[in-house]
């Protein structure tokens, strides 16, 4: 059972329990964005992202990757293993969009070769800003062993996300992963997986099937993840 709580971030909960290895997640029905300026409450949306999330965990552990998952516990919570957090975001882009087409002034859906990866600096009072390997280093967020494992891990996640994706007609266009150290030192997959942190695009429509949804405010948000967890869950790929 959850114990104390120990973390309350835009979209989760996160609870100590009575085994100190071990952490209980509550997904809660809110949709934030600009991070964390923009912010409204949507039924069924926890639920949708903790089942997303639960999928693609257990297909990653199957599948022989290293992963803070260890099961479900009911239509909002998971348990998790206990990680001390790398306080920087990976992300992945496969194609531009977002702030890397703006940056740059690229057609929208450019497609990247090789894949993008960029770092971001976790912290909301400065707004997550990018931040570079050499910077992280010398501000002693990770070392340059940690950073290479990030990266080739993440290399790893995307090629087997982007086949995923893929298979049930939607582009992966990016995604941010986040990463924890388990006491003996080792790099896993923590965090979540869901429309929340990829960007995703229908193959057929180009409509997107993510948060750009609530961001740009396209229209209601529910529907779209569960299309997603719906083609998911009709192409099991464990």
């Amino acid at each position: 059972m959850k114990t104390e709580l120990l973390y309350s971030g835009k979209a989760k909960q996160m609870y100590a329990t009575e085994d100190p290895t071990v952490l209980w997640v509550e997904y809660m029905d809110q949709a934030t964005a600009l991070n964390g300026k923009k912010k409204v409450q949507i039924e069924g949306k926890g639920a949708l992202n903790r089942q997303i999330s639960s999928l693609l965990f257990e297909e990653l552990n199957a599948n022989g990757f290293a992963t803070h998952y260890l099961k479900t516990l009911d239509a909002n919570t998971m348990l998790v293993r206990r990680v001390e957090m790398v306080k920087l975001e990976a992300v992945v882009r496969n194609f531009a969009s977002g702030s890397f087409a703006r940056k740059f002034q690229t057609a929208n859906l450019l497609p990247l070769r090789p894949a993008v990866h960029e770092f971001y600096y976790k912290s909301d009072a400065l707004d997550d800003p990018f931040i570079n390997s050499e910077q992280a280093i010398a501000l002693g967020l990770a070392d340059a062993a940690t950073i290479a494992e990030m990266h080739r891990q993440s290399d790893a996640v995307n090629a087997y996300l982007t086949a995923r994706f893929d298979g049930i007609g939607i582009d992966l266009v990016d995604f941010k992963l986040e990463f924890g150290t388990l006491p003996d030192g080792t790099l896993i997959l923590a965090d979540e997986l869901s429309p929340d942190n990829f960007r995703l695009v229908d193959q057929a429509t180009g409509q997107s099937l993510d948060k750009d949804v609530f961001r740009k405010d396209l229209g209601p948000l529910q529907p779209v993840y569960q299309t997603v967890l719906d083609r998911l869950k009709g192409a099991q790929h464990v």
